[in-house]
């Protein structure tokens, strides 16, 4: 189990400073489980109160003896109720924010009327923006505990070509493959930041099931074992000659990486095998062109374009209708973190030491599914790997 190091909280916290003394923010006031890991290094039950300059209040309701065992932060405070912050900031001598920050994306309305009452007169705002920039630059320590995410999901490869076999279900494979990650330490929770954004292991499912479209903003979904779940593996019999797709994100001490390959009994169909051989192709055109300081919607344009020369415009990233508008996604202690390469984004800018997963995948309904996705880190002579599995197409 790591604790995160106090100098990595104190770099995370100044780097946010400095974007609330540029946005005239007095203050941020953070809930969620993640940011709370993120800043304090602890998701115990409370509020972390990030002033725009001085040290930040972590102000826990349940479990403060854990918090201080976990967190690196100086001020760790036990508090009973929203009620309580405004005699806690006079006590540290802050005055009351005139202008806050808060999870706005996540934050339920009634929690956030709650604090408004507190904070009477004071402007509140979104202060997500600023929360993901600072998370969207991995530091070297959160890189290392990736890799160890990615060696989780090589494990799990090795395993998937022990155990596939014609007739298994994709839930049976499915349980063999997290039984073998969860034995390596994955933590069993693969956090998500979007609304009703839910994941568990990853997306395993073979065939024509690869390609059923679904609900979540993914270009593969699955049919699931239920309406309630509605993706992922199902009841399907693996059979011969059809994509099995290995979608699986590792998670290790908090932090996440994204890896899909494909594996088959007996080979694919000539179109399924030069779809996957394509899907290369537009993975290695990211290599040449991701650099510091290139635009997120520029790479995806490029790409984009690419899979339309190719011949995949109806079928890349989903069904036709059910297509998503993203190739990558930055990937960290959530799995939709910034950046996006996705279309539109021509305002914000590849940085060095930014994470993030690429996956161009074809979908040919009925068919099925195949592609590639790996986790990168961005250095300044371009793209390095965090997944590291084979990227050949796994004939069994």
């Amino acid at each position: 189990m790591r604790i995160t190091p106090a100098s990595e909280l104190k770099n995370r916290i100044a780097k946010l400073q400095s974007l609330m003394q540029r946005d005239g923010l007095d203050a941020v006031l953070m809930l969620q489980n993640a940011d709370l890991f993120y800043f304090t290094g602890s998701i115990q039950a409370g509020l972390l109160y990030i002033p725009a300059s001085g040290e930040p209040l972590y102000l826990v309701r349940k479990e403060i003896s854990r918090a201080r065992m976990e967190s690196g932060l100086k001020e760790i405070l036990p508090f009973k109720s929203p009620k309580d912050v405004p005699a806690l900031l006079a006590e540290f001598g802050y005055p009351q924010p005139q202008k806050i920050g808060m999870e706005l994306d996540v934050v339920p309305v009634e929690l956030y009327q709650r604090f408004a009452k507190v904070f009477e007169g004071c402007s509140i705002v979104g202060a997500t923006h600023q929360i993901r920039t600072v998370r969207a630059v991995k530091s070297k320590y959160e890189i290392e505990i990736m890799k160890d995410a990615a060696l989780q999901i090589d494990r799990v490869c090795q395993r998937a070509r022990e155990v596939i076999r014609e007739g298994m279900t994709d839930l049976e494979l499915a349980a063999e493959l997290e039984f073998c990650a969860r034995k390596q330490g994955h933590q069993g929770i693969s956090r998500m930041r979007g609304f009703n954004s839910e994941l568990f292991y990853g997306h395993i499912f073979s065939g024509a099931d690869s390609a059923v479209p679904a609900y979540l903003d993914a270009p593969l979904g699955g049919l699931g074992l239920n309406p309630s779940i509605g993706q992922g593996a199902s009841y399907k019999k693996i059979g011969r000659n059809e994509p099995i797709i290995v979608d699986f994100a590792g998670a290790f001490d908090g932090y996440l990486a994204d890896q899909t390959r494909v594996f088959c009994l007996g080979g694919l169909p000539d179109q399924l095998k030069k779809a996957y051989d394509d899907m290369l192709a537009i993975e290695m055109k990211l290599k040449e062109i991701a650099r510091p300081g290139v635009a997120w919607g520029d790479i995806y344009d490029q790409c984009y374009q690419l899979a339309c020369d190719l011949g995949y415009k109806e079928v890349f990233m989903g069904n036709p209708g059910a297509q998503v508008s993203f190739i990558g996604h930055g990937i960290g202690i959530e799995i939709d973190e910034y950046p996006f390469i996705a279309r539109g984004f021509k305002d914000q800018v590849l940085e060095e030491f930014m994470v993030f997963a690429f996956e161009p995948k074809a979908v040919f309904a009925g068919l099925g599914a195949v592609g590639i996705e790996n986790t990168f880190w961005l250095e300044q002579g371009g793209l390095k790997h965090i997944t590291f599995t084979s990227e050949e197409l796994v004939v069994l």
